[in-house]
């Protein structure tokens, strides 16, 4: 019953492969130095890629883009296919249309129960000023509507 923003994880392996991965487990932990959170079932095929990895970038969605965090929450080996993105100083996708972008250093990660907190060191960031966020609450995609 805890509505969350919708976020996409993106990565690039040593070799270049692209990794992403639909996250709602985001979070901010520190202003000082910033940092921010997020977690990952230990049974995600993109697990390696991501311990492994010293950057990634964690793309907070807008309103318009719950088709791209539905590709991203599917087992499909597709997921990249006409995805308009740039890349990050570390070499991490950014997606084009975000809401906003943090690149973060792979700064620590912690086991806990089947899940691993990562925790990123955010090394630049941005947003895109009034653009409406995509939000998820019981099942289902939302995005803000003003009291």
């Amino acid at each position: 019953m805890f509505a969350t923003g919708v976020t996409i994880v993106t990565a690039r392996t040593p070799a270049g492969v692209l990794v992403g991965l639909t996250a709602n487990s985001f979070n901010s932990v520190s202003l000082e130095p910033p940092l921010v959170l997020w977690s990952l079932s230990q049974s995600a095929s993109s697990m390696a890629a991501l311990s492994a990895g010293s950057h990634y970038a964690i793309n907070i969605l807008a309103a318009d883009q719950k088709a791209l965090a539905e590709r991203f929450a599917s087992r499909s080996d597709d997921r990249w296919k006409d995805v308009a993105f740039t890349e990050s100083a570390s070499g991490a996708p950014l997606l084009s249309g975000a809401a906003a972008t943090f690149e973060c250093f792979n700064r620590s990660r912690y086991e806990e129960g089947d899940h691993v907190i990562f925790v990123g060191e955010v090394e630049r960031c941005s947003h895109r000023a009034d653009t409406p966020p995509l939000l998820f609450h019981g099942g289902r995609f939302y995005t803000e509507h003003p009291l």
